[in-house]
């Protein structure tokens, strides 16, 4: 559970951070945890049989199928027959257009290049990224950047009808052609106008499980400065260069 640093600099347990949001917004339940104590209760309680016993008296927590399973063996899917279903027709029944069913890129002319926001080496949520003093950049393809005649280190601008980020522009051929990445976790501080990857992501839920869809925001990136116009963008590039020929 790790903590978060709050406005006067105090850390605090994610779950102490959510639970207070939840009652602001009136969203709280009598039954849900409101602090790490209580989470980690219920995290125990929810163990399979013994193990919960075993945490509880100080024990190393064994899984019921043991330390080393194996599948098909000692440990089995959790379906009605204990066999994998390739065609659960549960799941074919959710899905609009069908299970395994080909969807059009959400891509448009106006928006052509898909946003994607992995964790990257420095953390992977925001939980993290308090330690991180380096700005953000963009990572475009160099054909893409060429298109928009945009240079590493320059500052651009990446946006869609729901919002845009501020930022420099890391060139790389690390990312597919029609495809830019920004880090996820990012604070406001990170970029140029305190905005991050969240003001692009629709808010819809995919069409299984009722997932974010995060990764369907599409995108519009264009030129703002050039780095030469920003020693500090400058030195950011040469710090990223640096990075990446030591690994």
């Amino acid at each position: 559970m790790q903590p978060v640093v709050d406005a006067i600099g105090e850390a605090r347990p994610n779950v102490d951070v959510f639970a207070e949001l939840e009652a602001r917004l009136g969203l709280d339940r009598p039954a849900e945890p409101r602090d790490e104590l209580e989470m980690m209760l219920e995290v125990i309680n929810g163990l399979p049989e013994g193990v919960g016993d075993n945490v509880r008296a100080g024990a190393p927590a064994v899984p019921p199928f043991g330390t080393a399973p194996i599948q098909f063996v000692d440990v089995f899917p959790r379906t009605s027959d204990g066999k994998v279903h390739l065609f659960p027709e549960e799941l074919d029944r959710q899905a609009p257009l069908g299970l395994y069913t080909y969807q059009p890129d959400p891509a448009t002319a106006t928006y052509p290049l898909a946003l994607i926001s992995p964790s990257n080496e420095k953390a992977i949520s925001s939980s993290l990224y308090e330690l991180v003093r380096q700005p953000a950049a963009l990572t475009i393809h160099p054909s893409d950047a060429h298109e928009r005649e945009i240079a590493e280190g320059d500052t651009v601008r990446v946006f869609n009808e729901r919002g845009s980020v501020t930022c420099h522009a890391a060139v790389s051929p690390i990312v597919r052609p029609g495809t830019v990445a920004l880090p996820k976790g990012l604070w406001g501080r990170h970029t140029l106008n305190g905005s991050t990857a969240n003001a692009l992501a629709p808010d819809t839920l995919s069409d299984i499980g009722a997932g974010a869809c995060f990764n369907d925001a599409r995108v519009q990136v264009e030129w703002v400065a050039r780095a030469a116009d920003n020693p500090a963008a400058a030195a950011d590039s040469d710090e990223r260069e640096a990075a990446e020929r030591v690994h």
